[in-house]
């Protein structure tokens, strides 16, 4: 997760100063950089287990997401990941990056709700139907996450060192919208495939 961070959100510091990466003090994870980093460990676990690689991340995919939410809740806790200012009666009144207080959207619990407990209870309710598929239930985890990001992004304030990038997008709606399309991919792979054996 850290060095994920380092890698989309804070490349230009790394590349500078390597040992950035130890300022854990001064914050900085990524959810797609903990993902890569969760695949890697995952690759390695099964070229050592009797399980196929989509068997373990059908496994793990459906225990996520009240992780995700508990994570979400101590951004909110820590003061980090506000959103943009709001006249909503959905609004906190909250600082942003630079200790500026206004109302805002509390980006960090409505990603708590989306991609934690709402996620949660899509991935548990198709463990049962989704159990003789292997991969599908992984693909749900990878869609719905990427799908629910991108709705939170909307009322989130970009990183203030980044701003909006690409086409106005901040870079986590562009990392979303890859992982969005590489599950895309491995939705038509695998169809292909399972119909292939069947």
């Amino acid at each position: 997760g850290r060095f994920g961070y380092l890698l989309f959100y804070n490349f230009s510091v790394f590349i500078a100063s390597p040992l950035t990466f130890f300022n854990f003090q001064n914050g900085g994870m990524s959810f797609h950089g903990g993902f890569l980093g969760v695949l890697i460990a995952m690759i390695l676990f099964n070229r050592k287990s009797k399980f196929s690689f989509f068997q373990t991340t059908d496994f793990i995919a459906p225990l996520i997401p009240l992780g995700l939410a508990f994570g979400r809740i101590g951004n909110y806790i820590n003061g980090e990941l506000w959103g943009k200012i709001t006249e909503s009666s959905w609004g906190v009144y909250a600082p942003d990056q630079s200790g500026v207080w206004a109302q805002r959207y509390p980006t960090q619990l409505y990603e708590a709700l989306l991609e934690g407990l709402l996620l949660f209870f899509i991935m548990n309710s198709l463990v049962k139907r989704l159990s003789e598929k292997n991969g599908y239930l992984s693909i749900v985890f990878l869609m719905s996450y990427s799908f629910f990001r991108i709705i939170a992004e909307i009322f989130r304030e970009p990183d203030q060192h980044l701003g909006y990038l690409y086409f106005g997008l901040s870079m986590g709606t562009l990392l979303s919208l890859l992982t969005i399309f590489f599950g895309s991919f491995f939705i038509i792979w695998k169809s292909k495939n399972d119909f292939r054996k069947n």
